[in-house]
């Protein structure tokens, strides 16, 4: 999840700058790379559930976030038509960084 996130977010503000980079891969790759994230919190949510863990506070607040952000980039897309490659960069490269943090924080 981190380095498709990465990818996609480097590429992207590739293609903002030049308009080589822009080809449909690069949108494949950004959507799976957000459905990636949602992946992961479902399956996160539902191996703590059956497994009865406690889950720490701060794996919550990261990918509550990271779900929020995706959903905000989801509703943005059309009003930034001009600016989607910016938005699609930097949002991968967030979602990568909450990502990055999460693992930090060690396992649940």
């Amino acid at each position: 999840m981190v380095l498709l996130n990465a990818a996609a977010g480097i590429w992207s503000l590739q293609a903002h700058r030049n308009k080589m980079f822009r080809v449909s891969t690069l949108s494949w790759l950004t959507a799976i790379a957000q459905i990636m994230v949602l992946a992961h919190l479902f399956s996160g949510v539902a191996l703590a559930s059956s497994e009865n863990i406690e889950v720490p506070k701060f794996h919550l607040l990261y990918w509550s976030a990271a779900a929020l952000s995706v959903g905000v980039i989801y509703g943005y897309r059309n009003q930034l038509e001009n600016r989607r490659y910016l938005l699609y960069g930097f949002a991968g490269l967030f979602l990568m960084g909450l990502g990055i943090r999460s693992m930090i924080l060690g396992p649940i």
